[in-house]
């Protein structure tokens, strides 16, 4: 009987199970360097991955022809332009995904509801379900905006640690976007300690005056992603919540399913 081999990041090798084994390193590597901030050099890659260096010489220099690496001037190796393009489409596609969720979010909650993406230090939209009622919110798809003063950005910061985080706000700032923002790191870490412990957040007029948001993570999620519902304060209650919360974590967790399937095709 046949045996399925490992690769050397521990994980079961595409080369087991009929795959090329040369081009899952070389997404093992383009991972890596994505999880790094985007910038590596090749000792990093070497000591993470646990391949030669040789064989990762060769794996980047493959991927600097085909433009999804580059080499900077310090010999460091830096994701390149051409991987915007597949981001860009992806989003795309996982928009199209989350959307029927999302509808079932506008009809169980009758608010807004909401996919947004970590995409580097800040969060970006990608795809809406809009409410029925006239009074509403819209968030634009491909809206990008800063973590700190959103539901969705502390529902995918509360997975990452406290130093991680504390690096992320040095980088982007904490600016006010009304009176209620948290705008210090000791402050917004101690949300996220909330979060944790609530299993959701909440943008309680955080970043808009007179709206609250209710977001979790989707679990198991390729890309770090969260879902939100956003209304006005006066319907998105504490009583409200009690009741929206479970939808939210339910339809969460029916879009990891829908998003693990995708992902096994033959």
């Amino acid at each position: 009987m046949p045996t399925s081999s490992s690769s050397a990041t521990g994980k079961p090798s595409a080369a087991g199970g009929g795959g090329v084994q040369s081009l899952e390193r070389a997404f093992d590597l383009l991972e890596r360097m994505a999880d790094a901030g985007g910038e590596v050099g090749l000792s990093e890659l070497s000591a993470g991955s646990g391949l030669p260096l040789p064989t990762i010489h060769r794996l980047m220099r493959t991927l600097v022809t085909c433009g999804y690496v580059r080499q900077q001037p310090n010999r460091r190796y830096a994701l390149g332009p051409r991987l915007i393009r597949l981001g860009e489409s992806a989003s795309r596609l996982l928009g199209t995904w989350a959307r029927p969720h999302l509808a079932r979010l506008v009809e169980e909650t009758g608010e807004t509801a909401n996919m947004a993406l970590l995409d580097g230090d800040e969060i970006v939209y990608v795809a809406q379900a809009p409410s029925k009622h006239s009074m509403r919110m819209f968030t634009e798809v491909g809206r990008r905006v800063l973590p700190h003063s959103t539901g969705v950005g502390k529902a995918l910061l509360a997975g990452l640690p406290p130093q991680e985080v504390r690096a992320l706000l040095g980088r982007t700032g904490m600016p006010a976007a009304t009176e209620k923002t948290i705008t210090t790191p000791d402050a917004f870490l101690a949300a996220l300690e909330d979060v944790r412990r609530l299993g959701y957040a909440v943008d309680d007029n955080e970043q808009e005056i007179g709206v609250r948001c209710l977001a979790v993570p989707v679990p198991g999620s390729p890309t770090a992603a969260a879902i939100s519902i956003s209304g006005p304060a006066g319907r998105v209650t504490d009583a409200a919540t009690e009741r929206i919360v479970p939808v939210l974590r339910q339809v969460a967790a029916e879009l990891s399913e829908t998003l693990a399937s995708s992902g096994t095709g033959a």
